[in-house]
């Protein structure tokens, strides 16, 4: 059943200004008296001779009944009122059903520092970046989850949120595609994006809250630590799984400004990654292992899917155009009786 509401009720307060300001700045005395004078002006003044054609032409030429009177009056309250109705929003809220099916919240976390431009994996006999293997198998990953919310997060040095939670696969995908290294900052706020998924997810339903932590190295920047981070996730029920990304050789190809270089300080924090995902209860795999993104799979189907659940919520619908169109027209009816009365052309003849 629709609804009417104001949104901004609070500027109805303004409806009465017109009738207290003349009690809050009352007329001054010398204008109240000014007719009076000119009456007292007229008196002194030598007669015309042709004071009675003269004074039918006043009368002829006399303007009608003042705006602040009659029907200028009520016209000038209803272009104010009409104003102050649209100041205050009003709008119909028309009901609308969602239903959501069951399923699972799943939050990517994907690392997108500048480490994961390093060549540390082959593919079909070609090097590779780190990035382009994330792709590779979440883009597998998300394709598989019908019917589940999966929401994307990438981290640098801070943490973004690219997709809020939906049912949308295909739109993740195409916004994890266009992820590149170093778009969020050469660094690695590790903590930073778990915590930025807790915040998300906390507010899913229990039994349903997955993030994947995709990484490759430590944490280098940010408020939280992961560990910090990871107990904030434990509390609110979240379970983490957690991809680690990179090789264990001591010395690393990388693409840097254009050429490859080889880097000795890429290696990746495994003991971090895995005290995260048994602190949360869930579990750490390599993204080498080709089983990897199979088992995850399974992990997730094990747990229990949360039931449809349907809300119903109040889309407004603006109506503010009825009161401001009344208020032009009124506008307008002031503009064509400007002085309370059509003006009328009158010809005289001369003797």
């Amino acid at each position: 059943m629709n609804a009417f509401e104001f949104a901004w009720p609070w500027f109805g307060l303004l409806l009465p200004l017109p009738f207290v300001l003349p009690w809050l700045w009352p007329r001054p005395p010398s204008a109240a008296n000014e007719t009076e004078r000119q009456d007292d002006a007229q008196r002194t003044t030598l007669l015309h001779p042709q004071l009675v054609a003269l004074e039918h032409a006043y009368r002829a030429r006399r303007p009608g009944p003042d705006l602040a009177s009659g029907l200028g009056r009520v016209l000038l309250y209803l272009l104010w009122a009409a104003l102050v109705v649209a100041l205050m929003r009003p709008q119909w809220l028309v009901p609308h059903t969602e239903v959501s099916t069951p399923g699972y919240d799943v939050m990517l976390a994907v690392d997108a520092s500048h480490s994961m431009d390093a060549l540390d994996f082959s593919d079909r006999g070609q090097q590779v970046n780190r990035m382009q293997v994330v792709k590779s198998v979440m883009g597998r990953f998300i394709d598989e989850r019908a019917g589940d919310r999966v929401g994307l997060i990438i981290f640098g040095t801070e943490a973004f949120v690219l997709s809020p939670l939906t049912i949308d696969r295909h739109a993740v995908q195409h916004v994890l595609a266009g992820v590149v290294p170093s778009i969020a900052g050469g660094s690695t706020a590790l903590g930073d994006a778990i915590a930025l998924g807790v915040k998300k997810l906390r507010q899913r339903p229990e039994g349903s809250r997955v993030m994947i932590l995709i990484a490759d190295g430590d944490n280098t920047a940010g408020s939280f630590q992961p560990l910090e981070a990871a107990g904030l996730a434990r509390l609110e029920g979240i379970r983490i799984y957690v991809i680690g990304v990179g090789s264990k050789q001591a010395r690393i190809p990388i693409l840097h400004q254009g050429k490859i270089e080889y880097w000795d300080d890429l290696t990746m924090d495994e003991d971090t990654l895995r005290q995260i995902a048994d602190l949360t209860g869930g579990a750490y795999f390599r993204a080498t292992n080709t089983s990897a993104l199979q088992e995850i799979s399974q992990r997730i189907g094990e747990l229990e899917k949360t039931e449809s659940e349907t809300r119903t919520v109040f889309l407004p619908e603006p109506l503010y155009r009825w009161p401001l169109a009344l208020g032009l027209l009124a506008l307008l009816v002031l503009g064509l009786f400007p002085e309370g009365r059509r003006r009328v052309l009158r010809r005289t003849t001369h003797a």
